[in-house]
């Protein structure tokens, strides 16, 4: 069992930032796939960034997001960041962090994979 606790979303005025924070139980860390998802409301959730840990890390972004936000993770913290920079009014949403502990070859770059969430944190973005 994973326990994901989020932390750090907010209301912010277009242009801003944020960075959005998520820490892990568990003793395997560096092993999951971690992955911020966002919903906003009427739509599907939907990965945003994702990062796995092999020789070096290795990150996934969604178009609408590149070259925005970006994603890290300590794994001696347990711990995986969200910074989220230039923000829009379309990325208001709900944020989840959520980790996929059985991934494999590229699955971790689907949202299926993931098996463990977070509560959630708001991220508004006003114009």
């Amino acid at each position: 069992q994973v326990q994901l606790v989020e932390s750090g979303g907010g209301l912010v005025q277009a242009g801003g930032s944020l960075r959005l924070s998520c820490t892990a139980s568990g003793r395997t860390f560096s092993s999951y796939a971690m992955g911020w998802f966002s919903q906003a409301p009427g739509k599907e959730r939907e990965l945003v960034a994702a990062a796995i840990t092999r020789s070096k890390l290795s990150t996934y972004y969604a178009d609408s997001v590149k070259g925005r936000f970006t994603i890290s993770r300590d794994n001696a913290k347990n711990t995986v960041y969200l910074q989220m920079n230039s923000l829009k009014p379309e990325d208001t949403a709900v944020y989840y962090c959520a980790a996929a502990t059985s991934w494999y070859g590229s699955s971790w770059k689907r949202r299926d994979e993931y098996d463990y969430w977070g509560q959630g944190t708001q991220v508004t973005v006003s114009s």
